[in-house]
């Protein structure tokens, strides 16, 4: 009997070596430096670590932490939560909007409000007010690059987010040689250092010197046909204060006075109408087309919520590690500053990244179900290989490429894994090639 069981156990450490290697060979195929390279596989159904490789080094996840802090968020706000835009009257007639940092409001939806307004008769207001309480004045993450500052990927966020808080500018050839047109499609306090000619392509180039004159930009470069380019707001609030007069205006209501800030009253007030996004379309934006402004958004607004007061990323970053507490996971090795990944200030271990999967989809299997999959979202061009088995959240930094997610492998098995390449050596088409070959083997060993 106990040479029976030492030979189940030489054949089990035997098939085990060789799932290993099948990984271990995709890693050394690649000459991408296996020093560089962090890995945690997991059976999700019970936690058990299949594979592992520098899976306790701190790294930077890029966009694969918003897996971990939208769940944190979700369960504290809750699958109904909607982001709302308020407007309230009170009895001395003045008006009071109450913005929920909603990161899908436009501004037709702030002249919905107003034409609501006018239909019950508030068409002169003595004064009106604006409480942006919800989150927190930090328009930007903590440890995110200064030079992204026009990277559309990267707006501000704040309680004042509206049009996806980008600018949108049109430059318009006119005749070979000749200047080009620019201009925008609202009015907003920008000045154009116009340097694009009229040419046979289009290759335009816009910055500014946020430090001398963040309002001048500098475009330059040729046009042959129309081309639509959005930046960052560099001030919301003001874009939101002209948006908001835009509004007034449209729906003649008699007001020209300035908008002062007010947290709501308890009492003595009204509903006049009201806007809402629920909280699913952040998760799509989130876990499918990797938005951080969304991201960001919804861990403060959680963060607030889980601290009853404003939100900050402090909160948030609180209400995480409690969550992380709660599900019975360590946090002594990993630094979370932000809720989308943004910042090379955060640092987690692949073996934190499985733990939690594995563990949240204990809870909750229907986590696995907001990840992308094959052909959809961030993985529109990739990974069709693995067609419906594969579910995953993408990350991508300077330097840094990341997937995590869950995994129906050839035999049945759903694997929970994380692949994080922090390398300055190798191209970012590299490191991605190499997270296929991962998966892949991982897909035909367990």
């Amino acid at each position: 009997m106990k040479k029976f069981l030492n030979l189940v156990f030489a054949l089990i450490l035997t098939v085990t070596t060789a799932n290993a290697e099948n990984i271990n060979k995709a890693i050394s195929d690649s000459r991408i430096n296996k020093g560089a390279v962090s890995i945690s596989v997991r059976d999700a159904e019970t936690g058990k670590i299949l594979y592992e490789l520098n899976s306790d080094k701190p790294v930077s996840p890029a966009s694969t932490l918003k897996s971990i802090t939208l769940a944190a968020a979700l369960n504290e706000l809750g699958k109904d939560f909607e982001f709302t835009t308020e407007l309230y009257k009170n009895t001395n007639n003045e008006l009071i909007l109450k913005l929920g940092a909603d990161p899908f409001l436009k501004a037709n939806d702030l002249k919905t409000l107003l034409k609501t307004a006018h239909e019950k008769n508030i068409i002169e207001p003595k004064a009106f007010f604006i409480d942006d309480t919800i989150i927190d004045q930090t328009e930007w993450g903590e440890g995110w690059q200064w030079d992204d500052d026009l990277n559309p990927l990267m707006p501000k966020f704040s309680a004042y987010n509206i049009d996806n808080n980008l600018l949108k500018i049109t430059v318009e050839p006119t005749f070979k040689g000749a200047p080009a047109e620019i201009k925008l499609d609202v009015f907003y306090p920008a000045t154009f250092v116009n340097l694009v000619t009229t040419g046979s392509a289009n290759d335009v180039k816009i910055s500014r010197n946020n430090s001398i004159a963040p309002n001048v930009l500098n475009i330059e470069g040729t046009v042959a046909k129309r081309e639509q380019i959005e930046i960052p707001i560099n001030y919301p609030k003001r874009y939101f204060i002209l948006r908001l007069e835009d509004a007034i205006r449209d729906e003649n209501i008699e007001y020209y006075g300035n908008f002062a800030i007010e947290k709501l009253p308890a009492q003595n007030i009204y509903l006049v109408a009201k806007t809402a996004n629920p909280i699913k379309k952040a998760v799509d934006a989130i876990m499918q087309e990797s938005n951080n402004m969304a991201a960001e958004t919804v861990f403060k607004i959680a963060g607030g919520h889980y601290m009853q007061k404003t939100g900050s990323a402090e909160d948030a970053v609180k209400m995480l590690l409690d969550y992380c507490r709660q599900l019975g996971i360590d946090t002594k090795n990993i630094k979370i500053v932000d809720g989308s990944g943004v910042s090379k200030n955060n640092l987690v271990t692949a073996d934190f990244m499985t733990s939690f999967l594995t563990a949240q989809y204990k809870k909750d299997p229907a986590y696995k179900d907001i990840f992308a999959s094959s052909g959809e979202g961030t993985l529109k061009d990739r990974m069709l290989y693995f067609k419906d088995n594969l579910r995953a959240k993408t990350g991508t930094l300077t330097d840094v490429s990341a997937i995590a997610g869950f995994l129906t492998t050839a035999r049945g098995r759903l694997v929970a894994f994380d692949i994080m390449t922090n390398d300055p050596q190798t191209k970012n088409s590299d490191k991605k090639m190499l997270e296929e070959y991962i998966l892949r083997a991982i897909h035909s060993s367990y």
